[in-house]
């Protein structure tokens, strides 16, 4: 198991955290050298790899990670939405995440808009990002501050190694992370074609309730929340609704 612990480390380097290459090149008993690597990181033949990663149908070869790794282990919900946001979303972000954060740890993306609202409404309790490049490449920029604090005092992480860029086909893939560290999910505010909904797709899949904020008629702009709810999705008019899960 030692051995497959650095032979996928190698892999993930080599591959840029491609998780298709690295699973052939675990198939394939590809060559590889042991390397003395400077950051945090967990492998899925390890006893510190997170139980609910197991739970996905492709999970994680490995997790880079900088924080605390045992607030995966916490009851955590995720709290998604729209980068280009309302302003009345960021307000119900901040009342959402005020009154469950003391029982929850609170499982974002780390993007713009109503993910880095919900970070930092969190900072003060606990919080994880989960992202789709290298932990050392800020994306948004904006949220610099936000990773400085978070890497410290709070935990994020990455199936991608140092260096690697935020490629766009990253941030779907990385959802199913935040699906499988949540045991629900709150969705503020979503278009009707968005990552988000990919996030919602990983839930069902996991069979993890989802709430959704309601969206006024006339807004047709962000229509995904009520397109959800008229497939089933669980209506949050209450935040107190957060209370039994």
């Amino acid at each position: 198991m030692k051995n497959l612990r650095y032979a996928i480390l190698f892999y993930a380097i080599q591959y840029q955290g491609d998780w298709t290459r690295i699973a052939k090149a675990i198939k394939n008993k590809e060559p590889y050298t042991i390397l003395n690597y400077p950051y945090s990181y967990v492998t899925i033949v390890d006893e510190q790899y997170p139980n609910c990663m197991k739970l996905l149908r492709h999970p994680p070869w490995i997790l880079f990670y900088q924080g605390n790794l045992s607030l995966i282990e916490k009851k955590s919900i995720g709290v998604v939405g729209a980068r280009y946001c309302s302003f009345q979303a960021l307000k119900n972000t901040e009342t959402i995440v005020n009154h469950i954060k003391n029982k929850y740890c609170i499982v974002s993306g780390l993007a713009k808009g109503i993910d880095a609202k919900a970070h930092y409404c969190s900072l003060d309790t606990q919080t994880i990002g989960v992202i789709g490049c290298g932990i050392n490449k800020i994306y948004p920029k904006e949220n610099k501050e936000l990773f400085e604090i978070m890497k410290k005092k709070q935990l994020i992480i990455s199936e991608y190694p140092m260096n690697v860029a935020p490629y766009s086909h990253h941030f779907p893939w990385r959802n199913r992370l935040i699906a499988a560290i949540c045991c629900a999910l709150v969705v503020i505010e979503a278009k009707e074609k968005s990552g988000t909904m990919l996030t919602v797709n990983e839930c069902i899949e996991l069979s993890k309730p989802v709430f959704c904020l309601p969206t006024a008629f006339e807004n047709e702009n962000y229509k995904g929340c009520n397109v959800l709810i008229s497939q089933g999705a669980n209506i949050l008019f209450d935040k107190n609704e957060l209370n039994d899960i």
